[in-house]
């Protein structure tokens, strides 16, 4: 695993517009082409196969957390908690999720968290990279199936939603706007019918959700944490109404920080978890404090002895976990967090490619930068 400076191309800003990506500069690029990372084949076989032992491992703590009815050591409300069980038994779809890893090429990957309900940054990872592979080094490969992968899934998909359509949602930004436009643009491909709308359109009838025109909601994605969803005006209807929602409530468990002291209680030393706990740092020499519901990097106390680093945010009341501080190693003085893509949930077979983002710091935030790949 290699960092590599690069020349971006002539009107690169035109280019990844054109793939899709509006939301490319803000104070300073977010899509840097100016850097790419090169790894190995057997650096992306560790990678896949990380990615597909620890989808197997959070399944089985979501399974442990609903039979220890661990909801309170988590900060998962007690209306939730009949969403999240009957969701489980019931097994709706489940279209991705991201794991955040950190890995140097040398050491095994480490699970940093896992956005399992509302992860962004698939455009990049899943278009605009491999656009940008194309041009640069069309003799070059990337650890990068994701939108074959999907399209496929929107197709196997297909008989779960009525009348073969799905509405997608989100807050009317331009960086979730952008990841559900390219969804939606990904299920219209598979011969589905959608529409797109802001998520404050949603409304309930007395019988069941609808969306703009009153129009029944059969199946709606949603790019709008469940955690926000069940406090919402409309939140004790979400249990009442034949709804079908993806990502479904059970993902609430594993997009909680609180996976993490799970993961660790379950799997102690395991290679690819750090220690975590909920009840303090122990032992830990140096640590990361995390809210349970956290995002973006804020409210995060990065502890080394003799030096401590916080950033600020709105989270906290729910409460913290502890976990062991990264090996991030930085690479030209700039610390990559690998974002490994989940597409489905079918067992030895999810990972579907990799994202990176680095930062000049070991706390990766919403500015921090999106960095193409390859290998071979």
């Amino acid at each position: 695993m290699r960092r590599i400076a690069a020349t971006p191309r002539p009107n690169w800003e035109a280019k990844v517009e054109s793939a899709g990506l509006t939301w490319h500069t803000g104070e300073q690029p977010y899509w840097n082409e100016s850097a790419f990372y090169e790894f190995t084949s057997q650096e992306v076989d560790t990678l896949e196969a990380a990615t597909n032992e620890l989808e197997k491992m959070t399944l089985a703590a979501a399974q442990h957390i609903i039979d220890n009815k661990l909801y309170s050591r988590m900060g998962i409300p007690e209306l939730a908690v009949p969403l999240i069980e009957s969701s489980w038994e019931a097994e709706p779809p489940s279209l991705y999720g991201r794991f955040d890893l950190a890995y140097d090429g040398v050491h095994p990957p480490k699970l940093l968290e896992y956005n399992a309900d509302t992860p962004t940054s698939l455009l990049e990872a899943a278009v605009v990279q491999w656009y940008w592979l194309q041009e640069c080094f069309p003799q070059r490969d990337q650890f990068n199936s994701l939108h074959e992968r999907l399209i496929a899934l929107w197709k196997e998909l297909a008989g779960y939603f009525p009348g073969r359509r799905i509405d997608f949602c989100s807050m009317d930004d331009a960086e979730d706007g952008m990841t559900v436009t390219y969804l939606q643009d990904t299920a219209q491909q598979a011969g589905l019918d959608a529409s797109i709308f802001p998520i404050d359109e949603i409304g309930w009838d007395g019988n069941s959700f609808v969306g703009p025109g009153d129009q029944p909601l059969g199946a709606v994605f949603k790019l709008y944490p469940w955690e926000w969803m069940v406090r919402e005006q409309f939140g004790p209807y979400l249990a009442k109404a034949d709804t079908l929602w993806i990502e479904p409530a059970w993902k609430m468990l594993l997009s909680n920080k609180g996976i993490l002291p799970v993961l660790w209680q379950l799997y102690p030393r395991h290679p690819l978890l750090l220690e975590a706990s909920f009840d303090g740092p122990g032992l830990m020499m140096a640590w990361a404090k995390k809210p349970l519901l956290g995002r973006e990097g804020a409210n995060i106390l990065l502890h080394q002895p003799g030096k401590d680093v916080e950033t600020p945010g709105d989270y906290g009341e729910e409460g913290f976990i502890f976990q062991a501080m990264a090996p991030l190693k930085s690479f030209e003085s700039m610390y990559p967090v690998i974002g490994s893509w989940l597409i489905g949930h079918e067992e030895g077979n999810a990972a579907g490619g990799i994202g990176i983002r680095e930062s000049d710091t070991p706390i990766t935030t919403n500015t921090s930068r999106f960095v193409p790949h390859l290998f071979g």
